[in-house]
């Protein structure tokens, strides 16, 4: 009997996808449970069936108002607790240095518990390894998890996409979760606009809010997915990516698709999505960089100061060098 692996993935999209490597490797060799929010299901159905969801929105994880602790949902919150401490695992981890995960690790039961220590929130663990150097991108975080377990994830460099692109259309998508990555909807209007002019087949996506724009600027096709499962779907029409820095464009990578990321608060250094053809325009400088999406300012510069121009080049040069995606007929 393999023994039990608890992994907490409380954050957004872009965060599950970049710990994906790890779960794969670890359900080989572990009775995997992944904690993490309802829209793991959907991924959990297509892509990793052998592994068990537990689906948790944790209060702590919202934007505004996370500590309105009279408005946390305590029930689901002990249910949950309840079930996973009657799975008695062997194993409990998280890639984020945070000790809210670190005391929900210890609440669990589990008989080891791994995470990066802060804010002395190493007495809920049992494991502590050093954190991986400031600079590196979240994904080494799950890669050193897996050297303590005996896990040899690749290096980021050595990741290769696991399937192939599986459309020949370019898809832009200009939605993000927070308004400062963003980049300007009129300038994705006029990207959209220069790409179908070199003879590019364009498909826009968006979300919901955004939908009144695309349909006034004469969108009518203009899909925006309401769930993971809608954005599967969308993606599979691809065979590029255009994009925030925002989970769809994560997704669209682990599906095989080379991305294009527009970045603004954060770094690419960091959360850059895992493909071998990934590339990005880095936001412009900002003393606050990075700000975890609390800007300071009436509008994000770090991301309005990047221009139509400096985005049409580097498109130009990304799906040059993409062999997925070619222009039709002149």
């Amino acid at each position: 009997m393999k023994p039990k692996l608890l992994v907490v993935e409380l954050w957004g999209l872009g965060d599950l996808v970049i710990g994906a490597p790890f779960w794969e490797l670890a359900a080989r060799q572990f009775d995997v449970t992944l904690l993490a929010k309802p829209y793991a299901r959907d991924l959990q159905a297509r892509f990793w069936p052998e592994i068990r969801v537990v689906p948790l929105t944790a209060p702590w994880t919202a934007f505004n108002h996370k500590y309105q602790l009279w408005r946390w949902p305590w029930g689901r919150l002990g249910a949950v607790l309840g079930e996973l401490r009657r799975a008695r695992f062997d194993v409990a981890v998280s890639a984020r240095w945070d000790p809210r995960d670190h005391v929900l690790l210890a609440l669990t039961g589990a008989k080891r518990r791994l995470g990066f220590s802060r804010l002395r929130s190493r007495a809920f663990l049992t494991d502590a390894p050093a954190r991986p150097d400031p600079a590196a991108h979240h994904y080494e975080y799950w890669r050193r998890l897996g050297a303590e377990l005996g896990l040899a994830l690749p290096e980021r460099a050595a990741l290769r996409a696991g399937r192939p692109a599986p459309g020949r259309r370019v898809l832009v998508h200009s939605g993000a979760a927070q308004p400062v990555r963003v980049w300007p909807l009129e300038r994705y209007q006029s990207l959209v606009r220069r790409l179908r002019a070199a003879n590019f087949e364009v498909r826009v996506l968006a979300d919901p809010n955004q939908r009144e724009f695309w349909l006034r600027a004469g969108e009518p096709a203009v899909r925006t997915p309401a769930t993971v499962t809608e954005l599967l779907d969308c993606l599979g029409e691809g065979g590029a990516f255009i994009g925030n820095d925002s989970g769809p464009g994560h997704l669209a990578a682990y599906l095989g698709l080379p991305t294009l990321t527009i970045f603004g608060p954060q770094l690419p250094g960091w959360f850059a999505p895992l493909h071998p053809q990934a590339v990005w325009l880095e936001g412009k400088s900002c003393p606050y960089k990075p700000c975890s999406d609390y800007c300071r300012y009436p509008t994000p510069h770090c991301l309005t100061g990047i221009t139509e121009e400096e985005v049409w080049g580097r498109v130009r040069e990304f799906l040059r060098d993409n062999p997925a995606v070619r222009p039709g007929p002149g």
